[in-house]
């Protein structure tokens, strides 16, 4: 083996101990984020189950099905709570990472992406929390059968929310995509424009497909969701505005 393939092996060991001990501390903060918020497990659990509870009829509650769903729904939650807490530290490891090996211009459009990616998936979260849930809630409670007691049990609902906190955070992670889209040059600004009215249409396919099937729920989440859309073909088009004047630049200063 010559001394460059040895160099090169070890960087890549290098690389690996490196990723290794970044996951590790990810680790280690989700874990000391949980148990500092286990004590408030029960809390945490009945302030994100609140709009569900307003909803019910006077004198219902939430029941629990299986016997250890009293301890383990609100375990489950506040584990991925402790994540969402500890994201910007996992991200900011992971940026640490690969920040060696990125150039000067792609670290200045990284940056931004990176916390405004977090920052929308906390705003889709907190969309659904604020917003979302006090349609959805009361409209499913409103459509029960005369005769029905509406008494959601506390797992199901959790699973529930789950899934509509993370279509919620990704769904608001629209703007990302787009901008990296035109960032890298796969499509055009004018073309994503030229295109609005399918995204429209889409937009409200994918809120039909996550609220309940009534005009006005559906348009809470399609109208953030268009107008996320145009955020991001306007940062695409700020970019790309920018790449051009600086090609234009380097293409002078090169004559």
């Amino acid at each position: 083996m010559t001394s460059a393939e040895q160099e090169k092996e070890l960087t890549l060991l290098d690389h690996l101990v490196e990723l290794r001990d970044r996951i590790l501390r990810c680790v280690i903060a989700i874990v000391v984020i949980f148990l500092a918020l286990f004590y408030f497990a029960d809390d945490i659990y009945t302030y994100v189950a609140a709009p569900l509870m307003d909803a019910l009829p006077e004198g219902a509650t939430m029941i629990a099905i299986d016997p250890t769903s009293p301890f383990f729904a609100p375990f489950k939650l506040t584990f991925y709570v402790a994540f969402l807490v500890a994201a910007p530290y996992v991200l900011y490891q992971l940026w640490s990472f690969i920040a060696p090996g990125l150039y000067k211009n792609e670290k200045s459009v990284a940056i931004p992406l990176f916390i405004s990616s977090v920052l929308l998936f906390y705003a889709g979260i907190a969309f659904a929390r604020y917003i979302l849930f006090g349609f959805v809630f009361s409209f499913f409670i409103s459509v029960a059968p005369e005769g029905i007691a509406v008494a959601p049990d506390i797992s199901s609902f959790l699973s529930f929310a789950l899934a509509i906190f993370l279509g919620f955070g990704i769904a608001f992670e629209v703007p990302i995509a787009v901008f990296i889209f035109i960032w890298t040059g796969m499509v055009e600004p004018d073309d994503l424009a030229q295109k609005r009215p399918y995204v429209i249409v889409g937009c409200f396919i994918v809120g039909m497909l996550m609220t309940p099937a009534d005009p006005i729920s559906q348009s809470v989440l399609a109208i953030p969701m268009w107008l996320l859309f145009e955020t991001g073909i306007i940062a695409g088009r700020m970019i790309k505005k920018k790449k051009v004047e600086e090609e234009t630049e380097d293409a002078g200063q090169t004559e």
